[in-house]
């Protein structure tokens, strides 16, 4: 058996002793209560310093790349200098030349051989000039930079085309053999079943084709690569997102109370079987389009580390990384939100009083389960503090509730049904100091 003490700061609040049956659930009791409050700023704080941690390294590294770049055009501009000189003294060389040439009607044949040799050699000297120019730049850091461009866009071509796959047997594996099968003598399942789980899945697998045909398109005019106009056509089309995204949870609710049915779970069973399934189930193709969007924003800022700020497209593609996480941000709230809510809800229906605190929208769950009640003792005596209706020489099972701001404890009747405890079975969290005793008694 397995003891914790919550203890609190003000007065006429006596300890509350609980009990495990095991020491696992006890930690996690304990390491629970412990993050309860204040895990999110901790977990927030973190995301922040690695984003800005990131955000360092680039800007480090677009540094150095444009003193390379500096660098690079001061030697150039040298260059040209120097062959504007060159130019001009020759051009002057011609001039003199000019007069005495056209004074001779038959050229010596060892000038025309001088000038052979003469031109052989220039050619060579030329070509020799530009292999070095183009050996140069192909081991600077700006050509580094753009074959690192590339290749994130040869990714994302790569990864499209598997999502795309995966929508197409979500699509033709699952949503139009079920359609069907609502439309049969003996349907398995209704059509308004079908239309919650498969929210917007089949708008989304065309979407996707088109976006992926445009991505091969601009592949096949490589070394050209445009690819700002693309998102500028699917960035107006993602509302469709958010809606799936907000049916996410309760499509796969919707669906595990499809599967309580037969003749339906049978049917999943033999769709799930097809080879082209590859032994993954419904809900993991469902939870494929949750991840899309997160995709294209670490995609973007990728491709955004190596592309130049002079960059034709990187303007557009700022614009498209903005809206992205907007919008990412928007459903991640949303969907939070909603679930929130919604467990908030279904465990205040449960309770026979009622609980108001639970209609607060910034009250978030965080677990719940049964504990034993224990009578409190003090100095190895029985203290005078009663909680509810337990009593001193007796243990109770108690159906609890964490929450970020309060903590629930329940009583369960004869008929299955939840009480409240009369006192202290709504605890307030707030300026509580969580204490653990780590000695042996």
């Amino acid at each position: 058996q397995f003891y914790f003490t919550v203890l609190f700061g003000h007065e006429g609040q006596k300890p509350l002793e609980l009990r495990c049956e095991d020491e696992a659930d006890g930690d996690e009791w304990v390491e629970a209560i412990h993050q309860a409050s204040y895990s999110d700023i901790l977990i927030e704080r973190e995301v922040l310093m690695q984003k800005y941690i990131h955000l360092v390294q680039i800007v480090e590294t677009e540094k150095i790349a444009a003193n390379q770049l500096r660098h690079q055009l001061e030697d150039q501009d040298t260059e040209i200098e120097r062959l504007k000189s060159e130019i001009i003294a020759l051009n002057k060389t011609k001039e003199r030349m000019r007069p005495y040439q056209g004074n001779q009607e038959d050229e010596d044949p060892d000038i025309k051989k001088i000038k052979k040799v003469q031109s052989f050699m220039r050619g060579w000297l030329c070509r020799r000039k530009w292999k070095t120019i183009v050996q140069d730049y192909i081991c600077s850091p700006h050509a580094e930079s753009m074959r690192k461009r590339n290749q994130i866009v040869f990714n994302m071509v790569e990864a499209e085309s598997e999502y795309v796959h995966q929508l197409y047997v979500l699509v033709n594996c699952f949503l139009r053999p079920l359609r069907m099968a609502a439309s049969s003598k003996k349907p398995p399942i209704s059509h308004d079943d079908v239309s919650s789980i498969f929210l917007n899945s089949e708008t989304i697998m065309f979407l996707h084709e088109i976006f992926h045909q445009g991505l091969k398109a601009r592949i096949a005019n490589w070394p050209t690569l445009i690819l700002a106009d693309l998102f500028d056509i699917l960035l107006p089309m993602l509302n469709i997102y958010q809606e799936f995204v907000r049916n996410h949870q309760y499509s796969l609710q919707v669906l595990a109370n499809c599967k309580q049915n037969r003749d339906f779970d049978k049917l999943l069973k033999q769709y799930e079987a097809n080879p082209a399934c590859e032994g993954r189930m419904l809900e993991t193709f469902l939870t494929y389009p949750m991840f899309q969007i997160p995709r294209y924003i670490i995609t973007l800022h990728e491709l955004l580390a190596h592309t130049p700020h002079e960059h034709v497209e990187r303007k557009s593609l700022e614009f498209a990384k903005s809206k992205l996480e907007e919008l990412s941000r928007v459903m991640h709230d949303e969907v939070s939100d909603t679930e929130n809510i919604r467990k908030n809800l279904a465990i205040e229906r449960t309770i026979v009083e009622g609980c108001d605190i639970l209609l607060d929208t910034s009250q978030t769950f965080i677990r719940q389960g049964s504990l034993i009640q224990v009578p409190s003792v003090e100095r190895g005596k029985l203290s005078k503090v009663r909680l509810g209706s337990l009593s001193l020489k007796k243990e109770g099972e108690r159906q609890c509730f964490l929450f970020t701001k309060h903590f629930l404890i329940c009583t369960r009747s004869s008929g299955g049904k939840l009480h409240l405890l009369k006192t202290g079975g709504v605890l307030s969290l707030i300026e509580c100091t969580l204490i653990e005793e780590t000695e042996a008694t």
